[in-house]
């Protein structure tokens, strides 16, 4: 069961692509993004990462953090990192532990055959750790706008 508005968060730290550890919750910034996608460099994960890269100068006015989190490795992000000329941190979870305890690694289907994988989701997280706004089976155009709109009303 994925985690829902003013569930806290649970605390956790995660490798960025230099291999940076990332503690959460923080107070290092007024609000979090973290935003939960399956894979490096498919379509839409790229599509989403430049999205938010590309508002990141926005994101970073409303004091607010955008974190990219998937099952990749640390040298799997830097190079997408790299290859996409990407601004915002991307965390490792191989393991799934945080993407479990978000709820977030489900059953999927495509073409009629089941597996498992990372539910694309957003969560709006203010400094205590409280979620204050959920997005779940996000589709990518327009996300990353809608979740900058959506942070207007927390400032």
């Amino acid at each position: 069961m994925s985690l829902v508005v003013n569930d806290i968060i649970p605390s956790f730290t995660l490798p960025d692509a230099s291999g940076e550890e990332w503690a959460f919750p923080t107070d290092a910034s007024h609000l979090v993004i973290l935003y939960f996608y399956p894979k490096d460099n498919s379509s839409g994960c790229i599509t989403e990462a430049k999205d938010f890269s590309k508002l990141l100068p926005e994101f970073t006015r409303l004091d607010a953090q955008v974190f990219g989190i998937s099952p990749d490795s640390p040298v799997s992000h830097q190079k997408f990192i790299e290859k996409q000329e990407l601004s915002i941190t991307l965390l490792s979870d191989p393991e799934k532990i945080v993407i479990n305890a978000f709820g977030v690694w489900v059953t999927k289907k495509m073409y009629g055959r089941e597996y498992m994988g990372v539910l694309r989701s957003t969560f709006v997280v203010d400094a205590a750790g409280k979620i204050l706004a959920v997005w779940d089976k996000v589709k990518v155009k327009g996300h990353a706008s809608e979740v900058l709109h959506k942070i207007h009303e927390f400032i």
